[in-house]
């Protein structure tokens, strides 16, 4: 990864999401979701809950990162939280 000038974290957080998307993929194969509605105002399936947490998560660290004085590691655990959240009843 030297030549793109990666950092190991930064390495390891593009290999965890597309980690994340391989097994989303192969979930779905294996067993196909059908739409349900949670507490969001849409019906989702878990690839729809899975993209939303995604973006929800980088919403959430560039809050933290642009408006206030805390750790990212508490941005991290509060976006692993949501998606968490989103995922079972999203």
């Amino acid at each position: 990864m030297e030549w793109m000038v990666w950092t190991t974290p930064t390495a390891i957080f593009f290999s965890v999401i597309a980690a994340m998307l391989a097994g989303m993929t192969a979930w779905e194969i294996s067993s196909p979701s059908i739409e349900r509605k949670g507490f969001l105002p849409i019906e989702t399936t878990r690839g729809d809950r899975l993209f939303i947490g995604l973006l929800s998560a980088a919403y959430i660290h560039l809050l933290v990162v642009g408006f206030t004085s805390l750790s990212i590691w508490i941005a991290l655990g509060i976006s692993i939280l949501w998606v968490l959240v989103l995922m079972r009843w999203g």
